[in-house]
């Protein structure tokens, strides 16, 4: 997805066909669903869902639908600025459609996500931990990050401050569950 991202000749129909052909392989492998997780994946799942029998989990549905069901003001974190517009682009779509109006900030923090990338992922965690720690000081808001990079620098400042800090994971066990549940029922 960078190259499609980052080389202007890569045309879009070659993502989307590389996409359908990953997750067809993936299909044929035996697996019991499918869990995407990349913004973009998602995104172009959107426009051209493959027809495959295996349940396609997007991480992002459960995350939005618990967003979606907060009625006090938040803010939602990134530390990848080449996610935001995607990531939320679905989120007000999924609000659309469910009905619901949002009341939401959008943070990033700023030269962070280079350190990930560069494998300096205990400078990357404290840099989203000292920022999360900040913000809870300032804010009475809920605080929500959007990608999974920065779970565990929300987890650490979670369990230190006893403040609730939403992330794609905490609402994705309940979703997969639903998923396979209703696969076993129908086979």
């Amino acid at each position: 997805m960078l190259l499609f991202t980052s080389d202007d000749s890569f045309q879009e129909t070659d993502v989307k066909s590389k996409v359908k052909e990953q997750l067809e392989w993936i299909a044929r492998c035996n697996v019991d669903a499918i869990l995407i997780t990349c913004t973009n994946y998602i995104a172009i799942l959107n426009e051209d869902q493959p027809s495959i029998s295996v349940p396609i989990i997007k991480i992002d549905e459960p995350f939005f639908d618990y967003i979606c069901n907060i009625y006090q003001p938040q803010i939602i974190l990134f530390s990848n600025p080449a996610t935001v517009n995607g990531t939320m682009e679905r989120l007000k779509c999924f609000a659309y459609n469910q009905q619901k109006s949002l009341d939401l900030e959008v943070i990033v923090i700023e030269n962070s996500f280079e350190l990930i990338m560069q494998g300096l992922k205990e400078e990357y965690n404290n840099v989203i931990s000292n920022y999360l720690n900040q913000i809870i000081k300032d804010e009475n808001k809920v605080i929500s990050v959007a990608q999974l990079s920065m779970v565990d620098a929300s987890q650490q400042v979670e369990n230190k401050t006893s403040k609730t800090i939403i992330n794609p994971l905490c609402t994705l066990v309940n979703s997969v569950v639903n998923q396979l549940d209703l696969k076993i029922k129908i086979n």
